[in-house]
């Protein structure tokens, strides 16, 4: 999927996506216009899904993290729940996974009673929620949306 040329730009782009084609370009030996021709490329294929800014959640006061399992029982349950949580702002991650529970949510709140507030008025108030557990992150030594694209695949 990814020449290493893509590899690398993809590298630059997601250490520091302000970075002027030219620049990008000098690092590896194209011109600016050809990055911007890749770059075209790359987001037409999804491999860019888009550009944004990395912002600490602890300068907005958002200093609870907490991952969320929730089990939910029946197919009109759990498109409620999803229709819910797409909504949410507190909820960055929603993923379907295996197990004893349905999903696992992470969210981002700024107190306990906050994240309380967010139970209260998200989940709690939905039909079809067996049962939660929480988890509060106490620290995150790694946090990170940099993807390794050492793994990724090859073009054919």
């Amino acid at each position: 999927m990814l020449d290493d040329i893509d590899r690398s730009i993809v590298e630059m782009m997601q250490a520091d996506a302000t970075l002027a084609y030219a620049d990008l370009g000098a690092r590896v030996g194209l011109s600016a216009s050809t990055i911007n021709d890749r770059l075209k490329r790359l987001r037409a294929k999804g491999v860019i899904r888009r550009v944004s800014a990395e912002i600490d959640p602890h300068a907005l006061g958002l200093d609870l993290m907490v991952f969320v399992l929730v089990e939910v029982g029946g197919v009109e349950a759990e498109r409620a729940f999803l229709r819910t949580m797409r909504d949410a702002s507190a909820v960055l991650e929603c993923h379907h996974i295996a197990g004893d529970f349905s999903y696992l949510l992470k969210v981002r709140v700024a107190s306990t009673s906050a994240y309380e507030d967010f139970l209260n008025s998200h989940i709690k108030t939905l039909a079809g929620i067996r049962r939660t557990q929480s988890l509060i992150a106490l620290s995150s030594p790694k946090d990170s949306r940099v993807l390794p694209t050492e793994m990724a695949k090859e073009s054919a």
